[in-house]
């Protein structure tokens, strides 16, 4: 398999791939109706992680409860105008079990999938939900004591945090699962972190789990650390996640986590174990559009830097297509995926889709494919083949003032790569809606006895400079709104 220093995620909904493939085949495809030609695709666009959304047992309580909260509907007949009862499932991470469900083949065509994907050098990745279960779960009547109990008055007060459920030996009044700042989700409930013997059956969940791909994408996982924890429930509770990793790569050593995460609690996880945390905070200031506080966050190391889940979409963000104007777009996807971290794409993103599909349906609308964003992200995938991406040493620029008293410098965000050998690109993007001038000093020690070649992969654009010049003076930039560069440096030696 291939084993890069910064990886590429594909990111598949699951069950809207296998509703397409049904209306194609006229009859209920499962995992072993994805074709190898799909998955020679994806190895052959220089993917390494390939995520399946959404493959574990959902129940029927928690499909119902999807088809009968009315904000959630409204939601699903924006995405589907032409919604049925049929298309709303239940949410994903309302898990019922940690077994493959029926319907897409069970456990067996997961396995057979995952060989196909070995067999293309490709890695599975999968769900892992440790803050709650569906309400139909079967710890539910079989140790309900894994879940936050409540009192008659809780229900009461908050009902939109606490469900009541019927037992064998009555009813109870159980939490929904939820976060601090926001009401419960009605299709979960929340399991209990201060029982010890909670963590040890997630944690044999997990040990299980390792057996069948070959790493997990935590959700919601900054949830159950010990102060979240106790912030939401009062109660104190054991580091969950050091244990449970350690335990893991007891039985698979080379397994992978990756934390949904945020609050600024992405460095915590880190040191708790995990691979990659979102980097949802890059994203946030993308989208707010200024190059300053996007630039600032690269100051941080590359021991964090390294281990970012770098995205501009996923099941839960909206489509950056729909979100974000198209010469923004292209020049916050150079941004994000010519960092150094795990590059994170999204299926639809690289055609323009723009209706974003919740995880509690099962089909998707129609769209056209955008052409130029589809030929713009061709280009960048190719790039990001290149071994100085995968492997290379990254290092953020100083963009200096074209001329004293012009402060647009500050509209420059630019990095460089340097590979083995004499591989070496440099990446300027103007992230601004406006016209701006700057000077780059290369950070390359070997130039100036050489002309240089400064090749544009992206745009065609070709320039030569002399390499004193562009150690000394610097790189004199002129560009519009928004415009992007993706420069290999190869020395010229003509006068």
């Amino acid at each position: 398999m291939k084993n890069s220093s910064f990886p590429l995620l594909y990111q598949v909904n699951t069950r809207v791939w296998l509703t397409d493939l049904s209306r194609k085949t006229g009859r209920k495809a499962t995992l072993d109706d994805i074709a190898d030609s799909e998955l020679d695709k994806l190895a052959a666009s220089g993917f390494e992680w390939i995520w399946f959304l959404s493959v574990w047992q959902t129940g029927e309580k928690g499909k119902g409860i999807s088809r009968q909260n009315k904000g959630w509907r409204k939601e699903f007949v924006e995405t589907l105008p032409d919604l049925t009862e049929d298309d709303i499932i239940g949410s994903g991470f309302a898990i019922s079990r940690y077994k493959v469900s029926q319907e897409l083949g069970g456990d067996a065509a997961l396995a057979r999938l995952r060989n196909r994907l070995i067999q293309r050098g490709l890695k599975l990745m999968l769900d892992f939900v440790p803050n709650h279960t569906g309400p139909d779960h079967e710890w539910v009547p079989g140790h309900p004591d894994f879940f936050i109990r409540a009192e008659e008055s809780d229900l009461e007060k908050e009902p939109g945090n606490f469900t009541r459920i019927k037992l064998d030996g009555g009813e109870a009044i159980f939490a929904h699962g939820r976060d601090p700042f926001f009401p419960g989700w009605p299709d979960t409930l929340q399991l209990n972190y201060g029982n010890p013997l909670l963590q040890e059956a997630m944690i044999n969940e997990l040990k299980r789990i390792a057996g069948q791909c070959d790493g997990v994408r935590c959700d919601m996982a900054m949830l159950v650390l010990p102060d979240v924890f106790e912030r939401t429930w009062g109660i104190k509770c054991q580091n969950f996640w050091p244990e449970a990793i350690r335990r893991v790569h007891e039985v698979n050593a080379d397994f992978r986590f990756m934390a949904e995460v945020y609050w600024d609690l992405e460095w915590t996880l880190i040191r708790n174990g995990f691979d990659y945390t979102y980097d949802k905070r890059l994203y946030d200031r993308l989208k707010e559009g200024h190059a300053k506080p996007v630039r600032e966050h690269f100051f941080a190391g590359l021991d964090y830097q390294s281990k970012m889940a770098r995205f501009l979409e996923n099941h839960d963000e909206p489509r950056v297509a729909a979100d974000f104007s198209p010469g923004m777009h292209e020049a916050a996807a150079i941004i994000t995926f010519l960092s150094p971290g795990l590059r994170f794409f999204h299926q639809g993103q690289l055609e323009g889709r723009k209706k974003r599909i919740s995880p509690h349906l099962l089909r998707a609308p129609e769209e056209p494919v955008n052409d130029k964003l589809e030929a713009f992200y061709k280009i960048l995938i190719d790039i990001l083949h290149r071994p100085v991406f995968l492997n290379g040493k990254w290092q953020l620029l100083d963009c200096e003032p074209a001329w004293e008293g012009n402060p647009t410098n500050d509209c420059f965000i630019s990095f460089a790569w340097h590979g083995s050998g004499d591989e070496r690109m440099l990446i300027v993007v103007n992230y601004s809606p406006n016209r701006a001038q700057c000077l780059i000093k290369l950070p390359f020690n070997d130039l100036h006895n050489n002309s240089w070649l400064l090749h544009d992969e992206i745009g065609d654009y070709k320039y030569i400079r002399e390499g004193s010049e562009l150690q000394t003076k610097g790189f004199y930039l002129d560009e519009p709104a928004w415009r992007i560069y993706v420069f290999s440096l190869q020395s010229d030696m003509s006068p």
